[in-house]
């Protein structure tokens, strides 16, 4: 852009954390407090997630811009309401507001503040959240990996054979956004021997938390907030 057209607002993408209000940084709260707009994606399942866990630190008088993100296997109605966010949220920034957008977790992990970054031409800062991830194995009360173990993080989505190697290759993983993919999961982990300490962790932190091991989990229900946490063998931190 031209010298005399730079843009004098800021925008900040928030982690809000994994659904405790109380995880929220002091950070995150200090930024939701003083910023004139707050965007945040309003779709789907748990619509307005973000904004429910933050909305006790927003300004009384901040600009609410909820944004609808389509959850569609065809990628290109997202892409469109991205170009679409963007174009609000720079006619904000052109005049001078401060913005944040909130996302659930961490903007940067798995996040969909990510796909701000190459559609909004400013000042962009990130403050990071606790990722579900962390939250899940704070949840059950567990290491996600200790000493020279190795962790993968595993979408669910992902080709079976893609996922029962990469299992194949080590002692623990997180499958995260396991929704309807959820019963070809099982099956493979059953294959892979990660099954039987296999724990399911739904909406972690969160009012509707819940833990199940994967061999007693029988809910029909299959959220996409779900996170299973997996070993095989002995853990490292059980044998110090």
């Amino acid at each position: 852009m031209a010298g005399d057209q730079t843009m004098t607002g800021t925008l900040h993408l928030v982690g809000v954390g994994p659904g405790d209000p109380e995880l929220l940084t002091l950070k995150a709260a200090r930024v939701l407090r003083d910023v004139a707009v707050v965007a945040y994606p309003a779709t789907g399942e748990d619509s307005a997630m973000a904004y429910n866990i933050a909305r006790e630190h927003i300004g009384a008088a901040a600009i609410l811009l909820p944004i609808a993100i389509p959850m569609a296997v065809d990628r290109a109605p997202g892409r469109a309401a991205y170009d679409a966010a963007a174009t609000t949220i720079h006619a904000h920034l052109d005049a001078g507001r401060d913005v944040a957008y909130l996302c659930e977790g961490d903007p940067l992990f798995y996040g969909s503040a990510m796909y701000l970054l190459d559609r909004i031409s400013a000042h962009i800062s990130v403050v990071p959240g606790i990722t579900s991830l962390t939250a899940a194995a704070a949840s059950i009360g567990r290491p996600l990996a200790a000493r020279n173990e190795t962790l993968k993080v595993l979408p669910a989505p992902l080709d079976s054979d893609v996922l029962r190697a990469e299992l194949l290759s080590t002692p623990a993983a997180a499958i995260i956004k396991v929704g309807r993919h959820f019963d070809r999961i099982r099956d493979l982990l059953i294959e892979t021997g990660h099954a039987a300490d296999a724990v399911v962790i739904e909406h972690a932190t969160g009012a509707r938390q819940r833990i199940t091991p994967l061999a007693a989990f029988a809910h029909d229900e299959r959220p996409y907030f779900s996170i299973i946490l997996c070993y095989r063998g002995e853990e490292a931190w059980a044998t110090a």
